[in-house]
């Protein structure tokens, strides 16, 4: 009998800011689970967010499927989707993690990468899909991170841990900047 050690072995308490940007920087399409067409929801606002970004995105709602949300076609499940998505975004309570993720595991093309969102954490699940080569973050929001590793989030004065000179770009009547500039 023999051992199959995760592809990354990654620090789930602590990650690293370079990790991080990498797999902001790598991805781009994101899927969106449990994606709200309630402008005022996290899931709603984080949607159009990584939009803006450039990311194509995938809301997974199925009592939404086939209207849009943030502008982006909805859909029932993974399995509906046009295309695999690089990354699945996940806005479930950990009690859906099970199902989730035997969807993800019957997907044809795995994703590159399993996001939970924050308040979510499953150290089982996230060392399964670790096996199976996905790399896994956990409790964690990637707007927040992409925020914060470019700039943005220091406008409002939250500490990012980060000292730049790096100028904000005018882009459609506001300033932004990006991970992929």
């Amino acid at each position: 009998m023999f051992y199959l050690a995760p592809v990354n072995v990654v620090d789930h308490d602590l990650y690293d800011d370079d990790w991080l940007k990498g797999i902001l920087q790598s991805v781009k399409s994101v899927a969106i689970i449990g994606a709200s067409a309630n402008q005022v929801r996290p899931s709603f606002f984080v949607a159009k967010y990584m939009a803006t970004k450039g990311y194509d995105i995938f809301p997974i709602n199925p009592g939404q499927a086939g209207k849009e949300i943030a502008g982006a076609m909805t859909y029932a499940s993974l399995a509906d989707l046009p295309q695999p998505p690089d990354m699945v975004d996940i806005f479930r309570r950990a009690e859906a993690l099970p199902g989730i993720v035997s969807e993800i595991m019957a997907l044809p093309e795995l994703p590159k990468v399993v996001w939970l969102q924050l308040g979510i954490r499953d150290d089982a699940i996230a060392a399964a899909l670790e096996m199976a080569g996905i790399q896994v973050v956990q409790n964690r929001c990637p707007k927040i991170e992409y925020a914060r590793l470019c700039g943005e989030i220091g406008w409002t004065g939250f500490n990012r841990r980060t000292i730049s000179a790096k100028k904000p770009k005018l882009s459609k009547g506001f300033q932004h900047f990006g991970l992929k500039d």
